[in-house]
């Protein structure tokens, strides 16, 4: 076990400002460090992290919330039974063989090749939401653009109405505070994360039951009417829809806003990617590289293990940084550095191994038009300095709560 102990940076107000000074300390110092804040082994390097996500049969998805919730009083913890069935079944919270069957019936709809029809409907959107604020001079990228863009899209692709994304985002906000302290969650989380969920739940039920009577050509309905062998139980239906929006738009949403303000802050490197539009994807994975939206795996280890020297036990839980690993200077020259023709990026942005982001084809559409349109259409886009930033206090996920923009 180490003896430093770096929780008190791990707590502190700027960590969530700027997590990746604490990163190269962590990955310089103990880079297999046991986090009683956190309740779980922090994981700082690259090769440590990639071991753990590739390798399942030692290190599960399965059981996590179990983890979480095992540290409240045992009343608390029956009445969260509702928590735990939920995150029992479904594709994020499940190993092979389990994991394998429902990722190869959700893979057909998630192909570049499938995805690309999208193309136009996103460009109308981001037009239509630029088209809003245009006159205005200014707005909130957050608010106004990155978190409106991919919940239509993903609502539209699951069969969910449009108008329903703020109450549905609402309901993923509350789920996700659950998630939010690393391996510990508190009665607050809890309570928070079971009336959202009930909320989710009841709604994609009875959209599912829509779908049995009257069928479209939206995701629901596929999964409803799958075939034999395919067919999916009720509480891996409603696991599954639920992880689909709220892995499907936030995230997103935290790429789009995290990487512009990083062009924001670099005036440079967006100068060159508006002179040069065709630089948007290796542009965007390397923005996704330098400030990754969802900068924390979660692995429960299922076996006695040995990393970086130290002992992991069974059961413990394993918290691989991705962040960390994004700017480990064993495979990123000068990571701290914005660098669009940056070879070989084999950035971990969308994780990897089994659980490698199932959305991430449809990010790679999303993103490039938001930020194609906004260069191209307020070249003079800055930063409004007078509003201050907020980052979310989310270990999970990494973003600010809004983005003021003028031009």
């Amino acid at each position: 076990m180490n003896t430093t102990s770096f929780d008190h940076l791990l707590t502190s107000p700027e960590y969530y400002v700027d997590p990746y000074p604490v990163f190269a300390r962590l990955r310089a110092e103990a880079p297999v460090y046991w986090s009683e804040a956190w309740s779980g082994w922090i994981l700082t390097r690259y090769d440590d992290i990639v071991t753990v996500l590739h390798d399942p049969a030692r290190f599960s998805s399965a059981g996590r919330i179990r983890y979480l919730l095992a540290q409240l009083p045992e009343e608390q913890r029956r009445h969260a039974a509702l928590l735990e069935r939920h995150y029992d079944v479904g594709l994020a919270h499940a190993d092979p063989p389990d994991h394998t069957r429902l990722r190869a019936l959700l893979n057909r709809f998630f192909t570049p090749r499938h995805l690309e029809s999208l193309r136009p409907r996103i460009h109308a959107l981001v037009d239509e939401m630029l088209d809003c604020h245009a006159a205005a001079r200014r707005m909130d990228v957050i608010h106004d653009l990155a978190y409106p863009l991919p919940a239509i899209i993903v609502l539209e692709m699951i069969g969910a109405a449009a108008e329903d994304r703020d109450l549905l985002r609402d309901w993923a906000l509350g789920i996700n505070r659950l998630f939010a302290a690393g391996g510990r969650t508190s009665l607050e989380a809890v309570d928070a994360a079971l009336a959202c969920l009930a909320g989710i739940r009841a709604y994609i039920a009875d959209l599912a039951d829509q779908r049995r009577r009257q069928p479209r050509e939206d995701l629901i309905s596929h999964l409803v009417h799958a075939g034999e062998g395919e067919r999916l139980s009720e509480g891996e239906l409603l696991a599954t829809c639920v992880t689909l929006f709220v892995a499907g738009h936030e995230t997103t949403t935290n790429l789009i806003g995290n990487g512009l303000l990083a062009l924001l802050r670099h005036p440079e490197q967006m100068r060159q990617l508006a002179a040069n539009p065709a630089l948007i994807l290796p542009a965007m994975e390397e923005l996704l590289r330098y400030d990754t939206p969802v900068p924390r795996g979660w692995r429960l280890a299922k076996v006695d293990a040995e990393i970086g020297g130290q002992h992991i036990r069974t059961g413990d839980l394993l918290l691989p940084m991705i962040g960390a690993a994004n700017r480990d200077p064993a495979y990123f020259a000068n990571p701290d550095v914005i660098d669009f023709q940056r070879v070989d990026n084999r950035h971990l942005g969308f994780g990897y191994g089994i659980h490698f982001c199932l959305g991430a084809p449809l990010a790679r559409l999303e993103v490039p038009a938001v930020f194609n349109a906004l260069l191209a259409r307020f070249p003079a886009l800055r930063l409004d300095e007078s509003a201050p930033l907020t980052w979310r206090r989310d270990v999970a996920l990494r973003g600010i709560e809004s983005l003021p923009v003028v031009w």
